[in-house]
């Protein structure tokens, strides 16, 4: 399978480029939305590290788009883990009281496209260290795999992702609300709840902090269930000012405990005047013209259903033990191998396509066939809920957009989901693999008849269906 592959992808880097330009150009000349630099505690800029786009939400007008979550922007998958791993490096620094000591030339030279620099700072990140024993939360649904990251850092962490998905059998450990978001219903679900009443550090990931509200309401609900002495904000990019920053001081004085927070990049978002008027006119006149063209041709779809590893949770929505990540190590590569075999020939470019919450399994698979398959331009994003303006302009971080119906019978009811910058962009070379990856509770019928029929028209399917981690019950 190797060779047919290397053969069928000679030639993939001539491929076509266009002028370098910041992904935010375009909402910042027409919105005024301005990002300012601050904090570069890796070496990378504000600006290097995210775009913008035009929120369909009455009560944001922007969203940050990151270059290296993996969530919106087809990405690198050795670059998203390896971002992951280094948040997770200044993690440990924090909590064991000490300087860190982190790579910043890689990652500045991944984010600029240097061949090589996304690997370079993964493998850099993954020497063995000691382990450190914390509780890790992720946030739904955008930092899942980005908190499975920092807790791999670790070593010895316990991590958790908040859900959106209540599951019958588990009762919730607590409850938290994301106030800005689109969905704002948080629930926690440990298989184990004795996992979390442990009085050792608390780490808090999210892709971005932008007032600090959404942490302040967990670190409250979680303190009320069980007090702890050292609680950690872990963040891509802090956009926190100075009021927002007292808040948690304020805070961390009031329940007498110590609130500490990391990120890969800071500074501040500045909004002007009548910002969500002027966001809303906008989504309004383009909407229609956003929509992008998508051919009536129906491509062949492959099913692949995982000899996923026994006794491996499929994410951490249940809960993810330092046991359960050696157990998947041996593994990924084994199963990427099978993904592989059912991409045919002529492959070049590949999507991993994750499915919402899950996004640290199909971020590892992709990640192994980027690395068995060094001629194959792999690049990993999933779905999501976030219903974002799509516009097909250099600068602007979300050129295209797939609208299909929600497949997993979600408790808030039908409704629409997306799938950004799949779909071809202009002077963008569209992708002629499509994997995409899903649990077994959202491999539906509605699935095969709305988000696999809009990708069937674009390229070659492959879907690969993980078991649904159901706990010991």
């Amino acid at each position: 399978m190797t060779e047919r592959l290397d053969e069928a992808v000679r030639g993939v880097g001539a491929v076509r480029s266009e002028p370098p330009v910041w992904p935010g150009a375009w909402v910042t000349s027409r919105l005024g939305v301005r990002l300012v630099d601050g904090d570069r505690p890796v070496g990378a800029g504000l600006a290097s590290m995210v775009g913008l786009a035009v929120r369909r939400n009455p009560r944001r007008a922007h969203l940050l788009v990151s270059a290296v979550l993996g969530k919106h922007v087809p990405t690198d998958p050795r670059l998203v883990y390896g971002s992951g791993l280094l948040l997770g490096e200044l993690v440990r620094a924090r909590l064991r009281d000490e300087a860190p000591s982190v790579p910043s030339g890689p990652l500045k030279d991944a984010l600029a496209g240097a061949p090589g620099a996304a690997a370079s700072l993964r493998d850099a990140l993954r020497e063995p260290r000691p382990p450190v024993d914390a509780i890790v939360l992720g946030y739904a649904e955008t930092a899942t795999a980005l908190g499975h990251s920092v807790a791999d850092a670790l070593g010895g962490a316990y991590y958790l992702h908040s859900t959106r998905r209540p599951v019958p059998g588990f009762a919730a450990y607590g409850g938290f609300e994301e106030e800005h978001s689109h969905a704002t219903s948080h629930l926690l679900l440990p298989s184990d709840p004795a996992a979390l009443d442990r009085d050792v550090p608390v780490v808090l990931v999210d892709d971005e902090l932008s007032t600090g509200q959404t942490v302040l309401n967990t670190i409250s609900a979680l303190h009320a269930l069980r007090p702890r002495r050292h609680y950690v904000l872990a963040a891509l990019v802090d956009l926190r000012g100075a009021s927002d920053r007292a808040r948690v001081d304020e805070l961390a004085a009031r329940l007498g405990t110590r609130i500490d927070a990391v990120s890969l990049a800071g500074g501040r978002v500045e909004l002007p005047d009548g910002v969500l008027e002027k966001g809303t006119r906008i989504v309004s006149e383009l909407s229609a013209a956003a929509v992008p063209a998508v051919g009536d041709a129906a491509l062949g779809v492959a099913r692949v259903r995982l000899d996923w590893p026994s006794g491996v949770p499929d994410g951490g929505r249940h809960g993810f033990l330092p046991g359960h990540r050696t157990a998947l190590e041996k593994d990924v590569p084994r199963m990427a191998d099978a993904v592989a075999a059912e991409l045919g020939e002529g492959a070049s470019r590949v999507l991993v396509l994750g499915f919402e919450e899950l996004m640290y399994a199909p971020l590892r698979l992709a990640e192994a066939l980027a690395d068995a398959f060094p001629g194959l331009d792999v690049r990993y994003s999933t779905t999501t809920r976030s219903p974002v303006l799509a516009v097909d302009d250099p600068g602007y971080a979300i050129r295209t957009r797939l609208a299909f119906p929600a497949h997993d019978d979600p408790a808030d009811g039908p409704g629409e989901r997306y799938a950004y910058n799949v779909a071809p962009a202009a002077s963008r070379p569209p992708f002629d693999r499509i994997v995409f990856v899903v649990d077994d509770v959202g491999d539906t019928q509605m699935l095969a008849g709305g988000l696999v029929a809009r990708l069937r028209a674009l390229a070659p399917v492959v879907v690969v269906t993980v078991p649904s981690h159901r706990g010991d019950k």
